[in-house]
């Protein structure tokens, strides 16, 4: 017997424009009750203060948003010299205000620093969790906690401007990368203190950004969906992109319906490939090209199913 899930049966890659002031939860709430989506998440939180790129994955692309929680990320950040603050950003308080004497020789220095293979040391007021709550909820209450550096890669940093106090720098970087650290710990090595006046993601993994949408936009074509009297699905569903793009970076494996039959029911199966194990694949069915889920390669090379997309009626009755 099936069962009955509130709201729609919707599934895919929806790339919303944060707008800022507001937390990723809040954002993605608003997303799911424009879709009215019976299941949502997003893919890595961006702070109140930031805007940009909020992959937000709706139905069964949930099973697969960690693989964008691990992705490359590409940021524009605008940072003030010459304050710090206490969660090295505008919305902080002001901890130290110094005289900014620094020269462009030590500036492009410095910067180099951060560049490559580093360690970094997570801010008090990031979302990382300890003992089951998040680091800022301590920081509120004036408490510190030790955190350990964690490896993170600065695969490129480009100048952009500087102009008085103000400093602008593009950056793409590794999963688990914290912009606001990169940027306080810059004010430090320059001597000056610095904190993020402005931060936008640009990219996640390879989404295009061109295929970013505001919580505006979607509120329009809900409207417009209303006025000509039919479904908003049909002016809105057309903006996801398919679920498999959350894991297009692995390599595809093809079954046909016959064998994907025992995958879907959750057992490894034999197809002919040349991949070592340990390798994660995308799995499609058939001459459609169906995504049915994600496997690993077992060390007997058989196609092992570790998440399955769940095949969902209109009506939200799963199967």
């Amino acid at each position: 017997m099936g069962c009955r899930r509130r709201g729609r049966a919707i599934h895919g890659v929806l790339l919303l424009d944060k707008p800022q002031d507001i937390s990723s939860n809040d954002a993605l709430q608003k997303v799911r009750r424009v879709f009215n989506a019976s299941k949502a998440g997003h893919t890595g939180a961006l702070d109140p203060l930031a805007t940009g790129m909020l992959p937000i994955c709706l139905g069964e692309a949930t099973k697969f948003s960690q693989f964008l929680l691990d992705s490359d990320k590409r940021y524009r950040v605008i940072a003030r010299l010459g304050q710090r603050t206490d969660t090295s950003d505008s919305h902080g308080k002001i901890i130290s205000e110094r005289e900014v004497q620094v020269t462009s020789s030590q500036l492009d220095a410095a910067l180099e620093t951060f560049r490559g293979d580093t360690m970094q040391v997570p801010s008090m007021y990031s979302a990382l969790k300890h003992q089951g709550k998040p680091l800022y909820e301590y920081a509120r209450q004036g408490i510190e906690i030790e955190r350990e550096a964690r490896p993170i890669t600065v695969y490129e940093l480009q100048f952009i401007r500087w102009e008085g106090d103000e400093l602008e720098l593009e950056i793409h970087c590794s999963k688990g990368t914290y912009i606001r650290t990169i940027i306080d710990d810059l004010g430090e090595l320059l001597g000056c203190g610095a904190h993020v006046i402005y931060l936008r993601r640009l990219q996640v993994a390879n989404y295009p950004n061109h295929r970013m949408v505001t919580l505006e936009q979607l509120y329009e074509l809900k409207e417009r969906a209303e006025e000509q009297q039919i479904e908003a699905g049909e002016l809105l569903d057309p903006l996801l992109l398919p679920m498999d793009t959350a894991v297009m970076h692995f390599p595809v494996i093809q079954l046909s319906s016959v064998v994907a039959a025992y995958f879907k029911q959750g057992q490894p199966v034999r197809s002919q490939h040349s991949l070592p194990s340990g390798e994660w694949v995308r799995v499609n069915e058939g001459d459609e090209n169906k995504f049915i889920g994600i496997a690993v390669i077992d060390d007997d090379g058989l196609v092992a199913p570790r998440r399955l997309v769940v095949e969902t009626t209109e009506d939200g009755e799963m199967h």
